[in-house]
């Protein structure tokens, strides 16, 4: 069975299958990349698949078109979504998911936060200072 055909009968079944691509660019790719380089704080991020795709780049460019082409379907279309910034293209796409789905304001109850009750007896405990993350920042 071809992807499309598993995800027309995901559909059938019931099921809302959307599918988003975040998209940057090389150029975008490239600055993220050398700010991990150059930051001790987010070297991590970087592995040798990611140092391996710079050079594949239009590789893997080619790729992604193939397989849109390929597996965008009626039933179950590909969003691309803008992502060199990242702040954006999250509540973008958390705006549009919830765009294809219907749904209706419910009231809301009231909430009202209740006084806090005050036992002048009580003395808050000194803990063990070893129980504490030292501050350092």
């Amino acid at each position: 069975m071809d992807v499309p055909e598993f995800e027309r009968l995901l559909v059938r079944n019931g099921i809302k299958l959307v599918k988003y691509w975040l998209s940057i660019t090389d150029e975008e790719q490239q600055m993220r990349f050398l700010i991990r380089v150059h930051d001790p704080l987010k070297q991590w991020k970087l592995s040798p698949m990611d140092l391996e795709s710079r050079v594949k780049w239009e590789d893997y460019t080619k790729a992604k078109e193939e397989m849109f082409l390929r597996t965008n379907i009626e039933e179950a279309p590909w969003y691309i979504v803008p992502g060199n910034d990242k702040k954006r293209a999250r509540l973008n796409c958390m705006d549009h998911l919830l765009s294809l789905f219907p749904y209706e304001e419910l009231p809301a109850e009231e909430v009202t936060l209740p006084d806090r009750v005050f036992n002048p007896d009580y003395e808050r405990a000194i803990l063990p200072p070893e129980l504490y993350v030292p501050s350092k920042y």
